[in-house]
């Protein structure tokens, strides 16, 4: 079966995100749009998971546990996992590796933690936009440990990418999927073997405003809509 998806959603935690991405609003405009699972993906932290994972089940939509990292090489990655205990594991792992510099809310934005009401119910001080001091190898080892995916983001952009700041994804890290912006750059990019072949390739909107929530247009083929088969997906 069909499901249609978006694995790259920002809430107000991540300071360059709107303030009214909270999670009745992302979920409501998922639902609005069609689609059947979500990840919610902030910046280096999962405090806005809990309500998203309960809306989720009010709407009969699949929230996947998710967050973006930042490694120390400055290169995004989308650490999904199967249970809200697994992704704050890693969170505690992430906090213990970020700088610890607070965020100035006047410059890069508000970090907003709410309730499944849409409350605000307090504000993420440590600055979320900050590498962390992981490499990518510690990091995907981490992530593989907790049962995880570690899918690097937007590959084909000019900055915050690992091939931009890489040059080629690490052949030696069994890297299960990869996120694209534009086809004809990944078609380059598989041309000049800086990419596995036998790899899947996923397209998100990276929202950060409501309307760039993706549209019912990409999809996965699953037996169910169920954590399991999702991540069973990716090991096809």
């Amino acid at each position: 079966m069909k499901f249609y998806y978006d694995l790259h959603i920002h809430t107000a935690l991540s300071p360059c995100a709107d303030d009214d991405m909270t999670p009745n609003n992302i979920l409501n405009m998922a639902k609005l749009k069609g689609l059947d699972i979500i990840a919610i993906t902030d910046h280096n932290s999962c405090k806005n998971l809990k309500p998203c994972l309960e809306l989720g089940n009010e709407l009969e939509i699949l929230v996947i546990p998710g967050m973006e990292l930042q490694t120390m090489e400055e290169v995004h990655v989308l650490c999904l996992f199967k249970t809200l205990e697994a992704a704050i594991e890693f969170q505690d792992f992430v906090y213990s590796n970020l700088p610890k510099i607070k965020n100035k809310k006047e410059l890069f934005g508000k970090q907003l933690i709410f309730n499944e009401l849409d409350e605000v119910v307090g504000e993420e001080e440590l600055m979320l936009l900050s590498s962390a001091n992981l490499s990518i190898d510690k990091a995907y080892n981490k992530v593989k440990s907790l049962d995880g995916l570690f899918i690097p983001s937007h590959i084909d952009k000019e900055s915050f990418s690992i091939i931009s700041n890489l040059g080629f994804v690490p052949f030696n890290l069994d890297i299960k999927a990869l996120e694209y912006v534009d086809i004809i750059k990944l078609e380059k990019f598989k041309a000049k073997g800086l990419i596995p072949s036998d790899i899947k390739y996923i397209k998100n909107s990276d929202a950060h405003h409501l309307g760039l929530i993706s549209e019912r247009e990409n999809y996965i083929n699953l037996n169910s809509l169920t954590i399991d088969d999702f991540f069973a997906y990716f090991d096809k």
